[in-house]
This record gives C-alpha cells, structure tokens and sequence, in this order.
C-alpha cells in the first residue's frame, strides 16, 4: 500500500467536513425557532436510512470482515433508532406517527455502490464522519435548550459508536485499499458522499432554519 495513502485521504475528508461542521456552528451563534422533536426525527430518519444501507449491503458484499462490519452497524444504528424515539416519546412526540421522508439524493448515491472498497469508504469511513461532527453541534444545541438527557444519549451511546464505525472503516480501507485502482476508487468516493451531504445538508439548513441537526 502506499504509505501516504491514508493521511492524504484523512486529509481530504477533514477538508470537506469542515464547511459542513462549521455550518453548524454558525447556526448556535443564532437563535433558532426549530424545536428538539423536529431534530429528532431528522436523527430517526438517518438512523433508519443508514440501518437499512448497511444491511443491504451485507448479503452483496462478500470479505466476512467487511460483511461483519456492516451487520455491526446494522445493530448499532438500530439501538440509535430506539433510543432517539424513546426520546422522542418522551418529549411527547408519538412515534407512530413518524413516516421517514423519500429518500434523498446521498442515500440513492450511496444504495448505487457495488465495489467493497467504495462501500467501505462511504458508509463507515466518510458518512459517520458526517455524523459524528453533525452531531457534535446537536449536542450543543440541545445543551442550550437544557436538554440534558439528549446530550447523554448522544455522548454516551451515540457518539462513541459512530467514532468506532469510523476507526473500524480505517482500519478496513488499510487492509483492501491496496493498489492504486482501488485508492483511487476511494478518493472519489469520499470525496462525492461529502459534495452530496454538503448540498443536501444545506437544502435541509433553509427549509430548518438551522444547520445543527443530527446525523446518522
């Protein structure tokens, strides 16, 4: 493998995230009418959406690890699920009721990869990167509004599993990106699931009114 292969690619995806984190935290320096359930099922939507990914991807994709990997995130996201709609009935929203949005262009971009690599490098390396920094700004918006129980749940289940999902995609990337076709493949992987997610979220941010909402 190349030996810088991995630094440049860290160093592309941190270059592309931080407009789209950064956005977020333009949007705490106002105040913002958009209320915590709203946000919430933003969170129950991608939960759900990048649960039923990976699990379509499971049955394609034919390295055990790889395969592995993606059952855990299935699990995850799923236990993410449950946790935000207890949340969320709590707060007095009924869950019932949710009915998760079409999909949008990021996840029929996603649906679209067959290469193990590419796989790898959208769903665990580059999507929960999204998430994890999204989220972060969620997590400071709901601490502003006192809702300290939503900060617990992200900080203490939410958040260190989409960082493992994360570290878990490195470390895969760094045993089957292992010629220049492949890390190439991986580069313009990364570098369009972050040009997607950056407009989708920005069309998200003006019909909100904010950019703090969660990710996956």
């Amino acid at each position: 493998m190349n030996s810088a292969f991995l630094p440049d690619l860290d160093a592309l995806k941190t270059a592309h995230l931080e407009p789209i984190v950064a956005a977020g935290q333009t949007s705490l320096l106002g105040d913002t009418a958009t209320d915590r359930t709203t946000m919430l099922q933003v969170a129950l939507a991608n939960e759900l959406g990048v649960s039923e990914l990976a699990a379509a991807w499971i049955a394609s994709t034919p390295e055990l690890d790889v395969k592995l990997a993606f059952a855990r995130q299935v699990g995850d996201e799923a236990s993410h699920f449950r946790l935000v709609a207890d949340r969320l009935t709590a707060l007095g929203f009924d869950v019932a009721d949710f009915r998760p949005p079409a999909a949008n262009p990021l996840f029929a971009y996603l649906r679209g990869l067959e290469h193990t690599v590419e796989r790898i490098a959208a769903g665990l390396y580059t999507l929960e990167s999204i998430a994890h920094g999204v989220n972060e700004n969620f997590m400071a918006f709901s601490e502003r509004a006192g809702d300290a129980e939503t900060v617990r749940i992200y900080r203490e289940h939410i958040q260190p599993d989409e960082l493992h999902h994360q570290r878990l995609g490195h470390a895969l990337l760094a045993k089957y990106a292992a010629n220049s076709a492949s890390q190439q493949r991986a580069k313009e992987v990364v570098t369009r699931v972050l040009e997607i997610a950056t407009a989708t979220r920005a069309t998200a941010a003006a019909k909100m009114g904010t950019a703090c909402f969660p990710g996956c």
